[in-house]
């Protein structure tokens, strides 16, 4: 055991006596395993920090949150033809009502307006609701308060506002108490919605004016009586998606008249789905980044190799000194493998310093929460190791075979 030891000091000794003779020839070959190591730790951190991102983005959608949204049906008639589903505020009241898995279902409307107050005007998304559209998103109101129920009823001209259009319109004033136009319509502000932020799809989920869903169809959408284009429904346990699904399906179908073996004139979509679909997205993106940084480091080891080999070339002469004061094979292949490692991990060392960095101003930057976790750490150190021995061996092999006495008639 002992032997071995002294075999490996000798070896590392050696290596680092190398090292230090050739400083820029080891930085320069370093390199390569530096920006290797840092590219895939970098693209493993991205990863990470944009899955969470997603993740928490979903997660604003709302609590046990799932989509109802009309989908195109082939009807026949004279002649095929596609047609598209409608959904309606009984729908919604008939979901809360009659399935059991559903806590709240709130109809949706959506509209793109011009909102002004004064001489200030915005472009943004008007969207009609009810109360339990709140509860559902857990979106509270950050001033204000929320319209009473009455005024679902009565369609008054009320809303609330998101934070992106208090400040395109208001600046630091107060708005609750104001009155906005949206067309010739006036509108008054009750209440501002507490900031969500960006949504799964990068909209901004400030830049909305919220009002009853009656409101919105009297004064600025003309629809069917009672059409709306979404309907959330909010579930009552996390594991109730797919109950929900079933038993809102059922209750629409029924509904909407559709006779068996007829394909669903709607689409429910749950949280989850848009969270598989979404780091679907991501898994390939980060799959081919990792692989544009894997062949970075496969180059970097190339390199290390062909490094080695002219360091061999050089010292052949010292290699057959050795061998004639009694270094055996395996001394001389400790030496030049020792030495391609001590190489790959100052490049993974220095590369994941870089990375560190390199992810800090990132995160910064983006605002995500990314960091460089310590699985990742030593899978980069791992990995340079495994370079420089992989790209070392055939270098330090073939000095090991040297003969030693063409090595010492070497000039």
């Amino acid at each position: 055991m002992s032997r071995w030891l002294r075999s490996m000091w000798t070896a590392l000794a050696l290596a680092l006596g190398a090292l230090r003779r050739s400083p820029l020839r080891a930085s320069l070959t370093a390199l390569g395993i530096l920006i290797g190591v840092a590219a895939v730790t970098i693209v493993v951190a991205l990863g990470e920090g944009a899955t969470q991102e997603v993740s928490g983005r979903i997660d604003s959608m709302g609590e046990n949150a799932l989509m109802v949204m009309p989908a195109e049906t082939l009807r026949s008639g004279v002649r095929d033809e596609r047609a598209v589903g409608i959904l309606t505020e009984g729908d919604a009241d008939a979901i809360a009502e009659e399935a059991p898995a559903v806590e709240k279902a709130a109809p949706l409307l959506f509209s793109s307006a011009q909102v002004a107050w004064r001489d200030a005007n915005a472009p943004t998304t008007v969207l009609g609701s009810k109360r339990a559209f709140f509860d559902i998103r857990r979106w509270k109101v950050d001033r204000g308060s929320m319209w009473p129920v009455s005024s679902e009823t009565l369609g008054e001209k009320v809303c609330v506002i998101g934070v992106t259009v208090q400040t395109a319109l208001f600046g630091s004033e107060d708005p609750v108490g104001q009155t906005l136009r949206i067309g010739r319509h006036p509108f008054r502000i009750v209440g501002v919605l507490e900031q969500k932020g960006q949504g799964p799809f990068g909209n901004d989920q400030d830049d909305v004016v919220v009002m009853p869903v009656s409101t919105l169809r009297a004064k600025l959408v003309s629809t069917r009586p009672g059409q709306v284009g979404r309907i959330l429904l909010q579930g009552k346990t996390p594991d109730s998606a797919g109950e929900v699904e079933r038993q809102a399906g059922a209750i629409l179908r029924q509904r909407h008249g559709l006779t068996e073996g007829a394909e669903n004139d709607f689409r429910i979509r749950s949280q989850e789905d848009f969270r598989r679909r979404q780091e679907g997205i991501l898994s390939t993106l980060r799959t081919l980044l990792l692989s544009i940084a894997l062949v970075s480091l496969v180059v970097g080891g190339i390199g290390v190799m062909n490094i080695m080999l002219v360091s061999v070339t050089e010292r052949t002469r010292e290699i057959g000194i050795r061998m004639a004061i009694g270094a055996r094979e395996v001394d001389i292949l400790f030496q030049f493998l020792v030495e391609a490692v001590v190489l790959s991990l100052l490049g993974g060392a220095l590369g994941t310093a870089l990375a560190i960095l390199a992810v800090r101003g990132i995160s910064g930057a983006l605002g995500w929460q990314m960091g460089v976790s310590p699985e990742a750490l030593l899978v980069a150190l791992g990995t340079s190791t495994t370079i420089g021995i992989a790209f070392g061996f055939f270098p330090a092999r073939r000095a090991a075979r040297l003969d030693p006495i063409h090595a010492l008639r070497r000039e």
